[in-house]
C-alpha cells in the first residue's frame, strides 16, 4: 500500500490544495494574473533595495522592502511568486550550509510572507549554487565531480526546510537525477505532501541566456560550468526522458526553461503530459532583449505576443520579470 502511495500517479493533493493551484488545472489561453509568477530575489538586510544593473526595473529586496513592494502588486492582482535566497554575510561552503540555516533570507522571510499575504501562492526556487563555495547545483567528489546521492539528499534537506518554513510550492532547480522522488519522500515522511507541492525544472536546458540572473544571484561556477547536469539545447529527446523521470517520481507540475528558444519542447511536454500544468521560465537573457526592443508601446506588443506564442504552445503559468507591467495590462483590460 505504501507502494501505491508513493508512486506518481496517487498524489495529487499536493497539486490543488491552494485556489491559484486550482485555476492552473484549468487552462485556456488567455493571460490572467494567475498564469503569472513573479521571481524575487531576498537578501539578508532586512531594509536594502539594491538594483540590478543588468536587469531594467528589476531589484534585490530585503523583506521589509519586499513586503512593501508585494504590497502594490498583491492589490493588482498578483497570485505567485517564486523566491530566490541571496547571502552576502553568511558563509558559502562546499555542502550549502547556508541554504537551510536559520538565518537563511528565505527560512526567515516564509512565516511572514504567509502571514502578511495569505492568499499569495509562494514557491521557493531549490538549488545549493547560491549558498557553494563552488557555485555548482550539486556537492563535489574530490575530482570535481557532481557527487550525485549527497547531492540529492541535500536537495532534498533544503527543500524540507523550505517547507516546514512555510513554502506552497518547492522547485528544484538543480538537474540532479531522482532528486524529485527525495524531496516528494521527505514530504511523505513529515505528512506535508497535500500540504506542499513540487515544481520541477525538468526541462532546464545548459542555455547562454542566463547571465543577467547569474550576475544578479552571484551564483556563476568558480570553475567548470554546468553542461553536465543541464540539458544540452538541441536535446528534445532527453527533455522528454527528464520529464518523464520527474512525471515518475511525482513531480506535482513540470517546467521549462528557458521559454522562447524552447517552445517546440514546451509543445513536446504539453502533448506527453496534458494533465500536468506546465510553466515556463521566461529567463533574464530573454526579459532584457525584450527591454531594449524599442519604446514602452513596442516592449508592451512584443512581451504580449511572446507571452501568447508560450501559452499557445502550452504554457500553463508564465514565470516572468515582467509581471508587474503585466498587472497593468491586464488591469486595463478589465
Amino acid at each position: 500500500m505504501n507502494q501505491l502511495f508513493l508512486s506518481a500517479e496517487h498524489v495529487l493533493q499536493g497539486g490543488y490544495f491552494h485556489s491559484t493551484l486550482r485555476k492552473l488545472q484549468e487552462p485556456n489561453t488567455s493571460i490572467e494574473p494567475h498564469n503569472i509568477m513573479y521571481p524575487v530575489f531576498l537578501l539578508e538586510d532586512d531594509n536594502e533595495v539594491q538594483h540590478v544593473g543588468s536587469m531594467p526595473d528589476v531589484c534585490r529586496y530585503g523583506i521589509e522592502q519586499l513586503i512593501k513592494r508585494l504590497h502594490q502588486l498583491v492589490e493588482k492582482g498578483l497570485k505567485s511568486i517564486l523566491i530566490f535566497g541571496i547571502v552576502n554575510t553568511l558563509e558559502k561552503d562546499a555542502s550549502g550550509t547556508a541554504a537551510d540555516c536559520p538565518e537563511n533570507p528565505v527560512i526567515k522571510a516564509l512565516p511572514r510572507l504567509r502571514a502578511t499575504f495569505p492568499d499569495l501562492l509562494i514557491a521557493c526556487d531549490v538549488c545549493l549554487c547560491p549558498y557553494t563555495s563552488h557555485g555548482h547545483c550539486g556537492l563535489l567528489t574530490s575530482t570535481g565531480a557532481i557527487d550525485h546521492a549527497a547531492s540529492v539528499r541535500r536537495i532534498a534537506e533544503v527543500a524540507l526546510a523550505y517547507a516546514k518554513a512555510g513554502a506552497h510550492i518547492v522547485a528544484p532547480s538543480d538537474m540532479m537525477d531522482n532528486r524529485i522522488k527525495a524531496i516528494k519522500d521527505a514530504l511523505v515522511a513529515c505528512k506535508l505532501q497535500n500540504q506542499v507541492s513540487v515544481l520541477s525544472y525538468s526541462c532546464k536546458f545548459a542555455s547562454s541566456m542566463y547571465g543577467p540572473f547569474r550576475d544578479t544571484m552571484k551564483s556563476s561556477p568558480m570553475e567548470g560550468d554546468r553542461k553536465c547536469y543541464q540539458l544540452p539545447p538541441g536535446s528534445a529527446g532527453l527533455a522528454a526522458r527528464a520529464a518523464a523521470r520527474d512525471v515518475a517520481e511525482g513531480a506535482d507540475f513540470l517546467m521549462v526553461k528557458p521559454g522562447l528558444p524552447y517552445l517546440d519542447i514546451v509543445r513536446q511536454t504539453k502533448d506527453k503530459y496534458p494533465t500536468h500544468p506546465l510553466f515556463v521560465y521566461q529567463v533574464s537573457g530573454e526579459y532584457t532583449m525584450i527591454c531594449r526592443s524599442g519604446d514602452s508601446t513596442e516592449v508592451q506588443s512584443i512581451l504580449l505576443e511572446t507571452l501568447t506564442s508560450m501559452r499557445r504552445a502550452g504554457a500553463d503559468c508564465i514565470i516572468t520579470y515582467f509581471a508587474p507591467l503585466l498587472l497593468d495590462i491586464i488591469s486595463k483590460k478589465h
